[in-house]
């Protein structure tokens, strides 16, 4: 019998199991049935799967103990993390691990200026923003390709197509992203170690691309990350001047950390 199908009794099972395990954090039944405002048999009759409440009294035991409905259908230690991939139970040690160890105070949230080989045009350096947030304790970039590059490539510039988002997580020396645009089959991953300089807050590393290796591009290229945090003027700036520029462009301190005409190894 498939989940969609289950019989009264198992459903009535499956919820006093689960309401069995969240009723041992309260020192007795009795505390339980206080706080919650049931009836102490009626409370003990859902607990063993004899009962199960009105629609009401099941709504006040799921905010009551912060759940929903799924504490009928699934054990109610999987509920928290049910639909979650890199936190879920089978990569959370893993990969996941990462994602919650990384804070605001190392990698902080905010709009960053970044600048790196164009992919497309190997005469060209494209600068852009992107903005790195927190959400639920987990770190996430968004921002935009350059529109000159869309247009080089022959691709749609309106914002949804140029839009990519991606997540971030702690590495044992920096920060690991992974990044892809809307409805893309393939993605980018990047790297960056924190570099120490008393120019403002930079990261530095490379960036990654999941193509098929080809003699007329490179898939990795160095990359560069600035903190911007509140400086307004640097944003606008940054703002204004996004999309391809010439080496000469750069300045020394950039050139320095991105190495034009030295092969990445």
């Amino acid at each position: 019998m498939s989940k969609n199908q289950r019989s009264p009794v198992e459903l009535r099972s499956m919820f006093g199991a689960n309401l069995r395990q969240l009723a041992q954090q309260y020192p007795s039944i009795s505390e339980l049935s206080r706080r919650l405002g049931i009836n102490r048999t009626q409370l003990n009759r859902y607990l063993t799967g004899e009962s199960f409440p009105r629609p009401d009294i099941l709504d006040r035991i799921c905010s009551f103990f912060d759940v929903d409905a799924r504490i009928l259908l699934d054990p109610v230690d999987q509920l928290a993390t049910k639909g979650q991939i890199l936190q879920g139970p089978e990569l959370a040690d893993f990969l996941g691990a990462g994602i919650t160890r990384l804070t605001d105070d190392f990698f902080p949230s905010g709009l960053y200026r970044f600048v790196r080989r164009s992919f497309v045009r190997q005469d060209r350096y494209v600068q852009g923003l992107v903005y790195v947030f927190r959400r639920d304790s987990v770190t996430y970039v968004r921002g935009y390709e350059a529109r000159a590059a869309m247009l080089y490539q022959g691709l749609p510039v309106d914002a949804r197509s140029r839009e990519f988002r991606g997540l971030v997580t702690s590495q044992d020396d920096g920060v690991a992203f992974l990044i892809a645009r809307r409805g893309s089959v393939t993605a980018t991953f990047n790297y960056l170690t924190k570099v120490p300089t008393m120019e403002g807050h930079f990261w530095s590393g490379y960036l990654a691309r999941t193509t098929h290796e080809s003699d007329h591009g490179d898939r990795v290229a160095r990359m560069l990350y600035e903190y911007l945090g509140q400086d307004t003027a640097a944003v606008l700036r940054a703002a204004r001047t996004a999309g391809f520029l010439a080496e000469q462009a750069l300045t020394q301190f950039e050139r320095r950390l991105l190495n034009p005409g030295r092969q990445f190894r």
